[in-house]
C-alpha cells in the first residue's frame, strides 16, 4: 500500500516526488485517449504542465491561463494549452508538491473518476521527498474581492498569527438536487485528502447536449460525473457525501488557487463561485502590491493551496 504524503516536520523545505508515475484515460472535454506521467522536478521548479505531442512546456501559473468556460485552461493565445489542470493542481497542492513535471500527450489530462482521489494515489504511490531549497509562501496582507452579480470571492489576511488557508464556499442552485450548500475547512493534507479529494465534477442533465454539440464532454459519462435531473441523481450509487457539490467546488477553488505558485496564507471565501472568478481574484490579488508578501522558509503548518 503507498504511504501518506503527509508532511513531516521539515515541510517548511520545498518538495517533489521519489519517483515517475503515470496513468492513461480519457479526457473529459475532448474524448481522446491521453497519457499522463507526473516525474519529479528540480528546486524552485514549480508546477510545469508538458504537452508531449508538441514538445511545449507550459508553466501553472495564473497569468498563464487563457480561458476559463467550464474548465482552467493554461496555455498562450493561438498557442499551445492544456485545459482541465484543476483537479491535477489541487491534488499536487493538497499533498505538499511543490516542484513537478506533469506531462500529458494531449489537450487535457485524464478525467480519471472526475474528482482529484485517482491522482492522489497516484502521487502516495510515487512518494515524496524533501528538498534543500525552502519554501516560499504567499502572506495575504490586505482584503481583496471580485464579484460578478451575487457571485464573489474574496481573498483576506489570516487572524492574528495564523498560518495555512482557510476555505469558506457556498453555492445555490436552482436544481433541487444541488440546492443551497457550503463547506469549510483549513486546508491541510488530510483534510484535501479526507474532505475534498473525492468529490466529484458535475453537471446539469439539461445542458448536456448543448455543450456535446458545442464540442464539449465528449468524454464525460456516469463514471466521471455527477449528472443532476432536478431532484434526482441520475447515477445509479449516488453521491458520496450529501454536499458533494459544494466539496468539488472547493476542491476547484484549491486548484485553481495553485496558479499563485506558492502556497496562500489567509482566508478565502467564497459564494457560487467558478473558475473565472477564482483566475479575476488571483489577477486582482497580484495586482495590488500592498495586497500580498513573499515570505521564504517560515515553518509551515499546513501545506496550502
Amino acid at each position: 500500500m503507498p504511504h501518506s504524503l503527509v508532511p513531516e516536520a521539515t515541510n517548511w523545505t520545498q518538495h517533489t516526488l521519489k519517483a515517475p508515475i503515470g496513468c492513461v484515460g480519457i479526457s473529459l472535454h475532448c474524448g481522446r485517449r491521453v497519457n499522463l506521467t507526473f516525474r519529479p522536478a528540480a528546486e524552485d521548479h514549480g508546477i510545469v504542465f508538458r504537452r508531449t505531442d508538441l514538445g511545449v512546456d507550459i508553466p501553472a501559473r495564473f497569468d498563464r491561463v487563457v480561458e476559463t468556460r467550464l474548465a482552467t485552461v493554461l496555455g498562450e493565445p493561438g498557442g499551445a494549452r492544456i485545459g482541465t489542470v484543476e483537479h491535477v493542481l489541487a491534488a499536487l497542492a493538497g499533498c505538499g508538491i511543490d516542484n513537478a513535471l506533469v506531462e500529458v500527450d494531449g489537450p487535457e489530462p485524464p478525467i480519471l473518476d472526475g474528482s482529484a482521489a485517482p491522482f492522489v494515489f497516484l502521487l502516495d504511490c510515487a512518494g515524496r521527498v524533501a528538498q534543500n531549497a525552502l519554501r516560499s509562501v504567499i502572506e495575504v496582507r490586505q482584503p481583496v474581492r471580485v464579484r460578478d452579480g451575487d457571485a464573489f470571492v474574496e481573498l483576506r489576511p489570516a487572524a492574528a498569527g495564523g498560518t495555512g488557508l482557510d476555505m469558506t464556499l457556498s453555492i445555490d442552485f436552482a436544481a433541487a438536487a444541488i440546492g443551497r450548500q457550503g463547506v469549510s475547512l483549513r486546508l491541510t493534507p488530510a483534510s484535501f485528502r479526507h474532505e475534498l479529494a473525492s468529490a466529484r465534477t458535475f453537471a446539469l442533465a439539461e445542458e448536456i447536449r448543448g455543450l456535446r454539440a458545442a464540442g464539449l464532454a465528449q468524454g464525460g459519462s456516469l463514471e466521471n460525473a455527477v449528472v443532476v435531473d432536478e431532484a434526482r441523481v441520475l447515477n445509479p450509487a449516488g453521491l458520496r457525501t450529501p454536499d458533494e457539490f459544494a466539496r468539488h467546488k472547493l476542491l476547484d477553488a484549491v486548484g485553481d488557487l495553485a496558479l499563485a505558485g506558492a502556497p496562500l496564507w489567509g482566508c478565502f471565501i467564497g459564494h457560487c463561485s467558478g473558475h473565472t472568478l477564482n483566475n479575476r481574484l488571483l489577477q486582482a490579488f497580484f495586482g495590488n502590491p500592498h495586497a500580498w508578501r513573499v515570505t521564504a522558509g517560515e515553518p509551515l503548518s499546513v501545506a496550502a493551496a
